[in-house]
């Protein structure tokens, strides 16, 4: 016969039974049954739009379950908001980040919740906690700067430290490491492991089989709004990936013909102060990739975002197809032929709230095929977006939806489709998988191999190094805003590029 003791360490620490969430015309969950332990990671594991991002809402109180209970600690529990689940002792790390731009750090972390002395805001007390907590997570933010002012991955720092402001008992993340080093990534799951020893439940949302094989200790698989599994470890890869998918996926990383030609761009000892570049010296040639990595803020984003016009060159000189195009703004390098997507798709690379069809369209609309003396032709763009959607493999087949309702994944398949509205001869990718599955994974390098094997020059900006391992035809590697070593197909591998990452090595 059990204890009380014993019954209460058998009931889960959060408990979902039979919930379902329905929108007009569609079943985001069904019937989906979940359960967390204290002082386990449970990771949730599934493609772009099976119900990860929905499920966890309604845990965090940002949703209403159109069906099923929700328990905490065995007692059956509906939160209001994301407030009052926050007081039940959930927090949550979405990876839409909710930040205030125009506050500094330290007035975001402690936004909603700010200590007070005597009636008045705690100045020193918000400065010297916020100082406690990123030191602890070992996070170089100074808590005094603007949030609009700091990089992605800084933004997404400030997001964690957020989490982790005060006293949890259930963790959630969603995709926490998409725009994180290594570095910082161990010292996240070094403090997941604290937690974990606090008895602190965490729920971890990744795309990244290598992080579960690392963390988690139980992973539930969800397809199309429904849960397939739940695994205990031993992990097989394989067998998680099938059971995402519904299918088999043979061959994430595709071989790519090189066959490099001309030169298309050509940088020539650029400097920026502003993105701190020194001295950059690079070329494409068409019918290659040609990858940049290194740590995030090394300039390896910075160098191309400069050279597509939206950075200032100090001194120095960028040739595109033997143009000099030094200066020129983002609408003329498009003209020219240069295509850039940026890393974060909901602040610089989509209007959320525009169809699809418009997202895709959006860089051809002084194109001839669809504009006529300043008229869009409707028939022809709306024709044109269907067959583009289906080129990519967009899901669900709507682009006239707003871009805002569709997946992630699927929100970078309208970025990808806009490239393929207008002649492009030079193809900047930043950062183009963060936060998608496996199998859009798969489809994006296959789209990127097709490109190249057209005649495209390709530039593979990552932050994932077996990205550029796997893809690139050579690298260039940086480190504080210079280029430490270029790198050739035949010797592409870790132990050669990670060297360069953070320390200077001798010739």
């Amino acid at each position: 016969m059990q204890t009380k003791a014993e019954n209460q360490s058998s009931v889960p620490l959060l408990q979902l039974i039979g919930v379902s969430k329905t929108y007009p015309g569609v079943q985001a969950l069904d019937q989906v049954d979940f359960d967390l332990r204290s002082g386990e990671t449970h990771v949730l594991l599934g493609e772009n739009g099976a119900g990860k991002s929905t499920l966890i809402s309604i845990i965090a109180g940002a949703q209403k379950a159109s069906a099923g209970t929700l328990y905490l600690r065995g007692e059956p529990t509906e939160f209001a908001s994301v407030h009052d689940a926050r007081m039940g002792g959930i927090a949550t790390v979405f990876q839409e980040f909710s930040l205030i731009p125009s506050l500094t750090v330290e007035q975001n972390l402690f936004l909603g919740s700010e200590p007070t002395r005597a009636g008045l805001l705690d100045q020193r007390g918000i400065r010297k906690e916020a100082l406690s907590i990123l030191h602890r997570l070992g996070f170089p933010l100074p808590p005094h700067a603007v949030v609009a002012s700091l990089t992605r991955a800084e933004q997404q720092m400030v997001e964690i430290a957020r989490a982790f402001r005060s006293g949890i008992s259930v963790l959630i993340l969603d995709e926490p490491t998409a725009c994180l080093t290594d570095k910082e990534t161990n010292q996240l799951f070094e403090l997941i492991a604290e937690l974990k020893t606090q008895n602190v439940g965490i729920i971890y949302i990744t795309h990244r089989i290598r992080e579960i094989m690392r963390i988690g200790d139980r992973v539930t698989v969800l397809r199309d709004g429904r849960k397939i599994a739940t695994v205990e470890p031993p992990f097989s890869e394989s067998d998680l990936v099938t059971r995402m998918m519904g299918r088999e996926i043979t061959q994430l990383y595709p071989t790519i013909r090189a066959e490099p030609g001309r030169p298309i761009l050509e940088i020539r000892n650029v400097w920026s102060a502003a993105d701190r570049l020194k001295d950059i010296t690079l070329s494409v040639r068409s019918g290659e990739i040609v990858g940049m990595a290194g740590l995030i803020g090394s300039g390896k984003s910075e160098i191309v975002r400069t050279a597509f016009g939206l950075g200032r060159v100090d001194s120095g000189q960028i040739y595109l197809s033997g143009e000099d195009v030094t200066g020129l703004p983002p609408s003329r390098m498009l003209k020219a032929g240069f295509m850039y997507l940026p890393p974060d798709r909901r602040s610089e690379g989509l209007m959320m709230v525009r169809s699809c069809r418009e997202n895709m369209m959006l860089a051809a609309f002084e194109e001839a095929d669809y504009s006529r003396f300043g008229w869009m032709n409707l028939g022809r763009e709306k024709k044109a977006a269907i067959n583009l959607a289906r080129k990519v493999g967009l899901h669900p087949m709507a682009p006239e939806k707003p871009v805002q309702s569709f997946s992630g994944g699927n929100q970078q398949k309208v970025m990808l489709a806009r490239s393929l509205t207008r002649a492009v001869k030079l193809y900047a990718f930043d950062e183009p998988t963060v936060g998608v599955d496996v199998g859009t994974r798969a489809a994006i390098y296959s789209f990127i191999a097709s490109l190249c094997e057209s005649g495209a020059g390709v530039i593979l900006i990552s932050s994932d190094l077996p990205e550029i391992l796997n893809l690139a035809h050579r690298a260039y590697v940086f480190y504080r805003g210079e280029i430490k070593a270029e790198i050739p197909k035949f010797e592409l591998t870790e132990e050669q590029i990670l060297p360069h990452f953070f320390e200077r090595t001798d010739p």
